[in-house]
């Protein structure tokens, strides 16, 4: 015998419908059409109402305990670690933390009502989302990376405010590498690619902010617009060198796979420090690279199309030949350089060469080592320990240095003044084109010239 119990307004419908039929006002089609179900289950309902009464009409399990309810003992489980550990996890991250170090399989859905119920919000909001137009994903892995950094409190107090330096494939949200830096500079963006050309390849492009790590901003010289360069930062030069597209984007919303990636990492990567005990660079380098393949595992998803858009993985050999910085120093008489105030000696050379006077090549590595080059061939390797790895001050490309390497380009001079200076001036040498002289009578031209153009403005 059932308890009683109260009738919902479906069951209230249902009682007045077979009373209808039990006083043969109504057939028992009509009664089926009414409550919309069979004719079979009419006369089912009505034989068990005639047997036990309107109760029969509430569902069997009401005021019963589900047995998918989750257990008291795993609830108060719940309750100590959110009040404890994971007090400042969200609801996702709790539950995949909860089933991965615990072995308490549940819901996000279930986790958040345990800790409503038991006044535990999540303690981070979720802002009901912008309205944006869509941008489709780039088809296959290594067609577009986002690049940026993120300035944080990674270590909570325990060490430095950090940088992460990180990149994201738009085709899969695959994170192909991350480290930390003291600040952002480009030798994180140039160690991030030195890595990823190792382990997936060159990419094809980079989408990054308008940086001055990325793009000089200073304007074109007179030799650069007669040669037809742009003017570019050393990381802006590395990736021309490597075939990499630079794609600048014009606010913070354009590259928001990236952004939204820091937003996720500030939460989680965060915990992660936190437990290993990270308190300087080092350590936590060393965590986020352990860290990485699990995110990447629950972050990642397969492109649009199979396949991979990376260039062929390069060797540690050519990732250090090619992933560098390229300055260019003139050799002193004593077979010296100078090199970010620091006096090196040249390393030995195998051919009876004096290279006093030349301007040679120098490609500081990420490895921290000086390849020096003369006529794009490799005279040795210096390893400079006072010098160490590249910095951000010894990124800034020397304007002088560029004209080495730009095309002669014929600029008129002012016509002589008679005959036999034309003869004279034809018989002697002519001085190359980078030198003092040429430079000085260049600019002295242009000075006269815009003084003829404000004469002639102003008469």
């Amino acid at each position: 015998m059932r308890e009683k119990v109260t009738l919902n307004l479906k069951e209230q419908k249902r009682l007045l419908v077979l009373n209808e039929v039990s006083a043969g006002r109504m057939t028992g089609q009509e009664a089926a059409d009414v409550l919309g179900v069979s004719l079979r289950h009419t006369r089912r309902l009505l034989a068990a109402y005639r047997r036990e009464g309107a109760t029969v009409l509430a569902h069997g399990n009401r005021g019963k305990v589900s047995h998918l309810r989750t257990p008291e003992a795993v609830e108060e489980e719940i309750v100590a670690l959110a009040r404890g550990e994971y007090h400042d996890y969200n609801n996702c991250h709790f539950a995949e933390e909860l089933a991965e170090r615990h072995g308490i399989m549940v819901s996000n859905a279930t986790v958040r009502r345990i800790r409503q119920r038991h006044g535990l919000p999540s303690p981070r909001k979720r802002r009901a989302p912008r309205h944006r137009r869509r941008r489709e994903r780039y088809p296959q892995a290594g067609m577009l990376l986002q690049v940026d950094g993120s300035q944080h409190d990674w270590l909570e107090g325990r060490g430095p405010w950090l940088t992460l330096h990180a990149a994201i494939d738009d085709a899969t949200n695959e994170v192909p590498w991350a480290l930390f830096r003291a600040t952002e500079d480009a030798t994180g963006y140039a160690l991030l690619i030195h890595r990823i050309s190792q382990t997936h390849g060159l990419p094809l492009a980079l989408y990054a902010d308008r940086h001055t790590i990325f793009q000089n901003p200073k304007e074109a010289t007179i030799e650069e617009q007669l040669a037809g360069l742009e003017p570019r930062s050393q990381l802006g030069q590395l990736l021309h060198r490597l075939d990499i597209q630079l794609i600048g984007a014009r606010s913070p919303q354009a590259k928001g796979r990236v952004e939204r990636l820091f937003g996720t990492l500030q939460d989680r990567l965060v915990k992660e420090l936190r437990r290993a005990g990270a308190t300087n660079l080092e350590e936590a380098n060393a965590a986020l690279h352990n860290y990485l393949p699990r995110f990447n595992k629950r972050f990642s998803k397969p492109p649009a199309q199979s396949g991979t858009a990376y260039r062929p993985p390069l060797s540690r050999a050519e990732a250090n030949a090619q992933v560098c910085f390229t300055y260019w120093r003139t050799v002193t008489k004593d077979h010296t350089i100078s090199l970010f105030g620091h006096d090196l000696n040249l390393p030995p050379i195998p051919v009876r060469l004096n290279l006093a006077g030349r301007r040679i090549q120098l490609r500081h590595r990420m490895d921290g080592r000086l390849a020096v080059l003369y006529k794009q061939q490799l005279l040795g390797l210096l390893q400079p320990t006072q010098l160490g790895p590249p910095r951000l001050e010894q990124f800034v490309p020397a304007a002088k240095h560029l004209a080495s390497r730009l095309p002669a380009v014929q600029v008129p001079s002012p016509p002589p003044a008679n005959g036999a200076n034309v003869k004279a001036a034809r018989e002697s040498p002519k001085p190359d084109y980078n030198h003092p002289w040429r430079r000085q009578g260049r600019a002295a031209y242009r000075r006269r010239q815009q003084q003829k153009e404000l004469n002639e403005d102003h008469g």
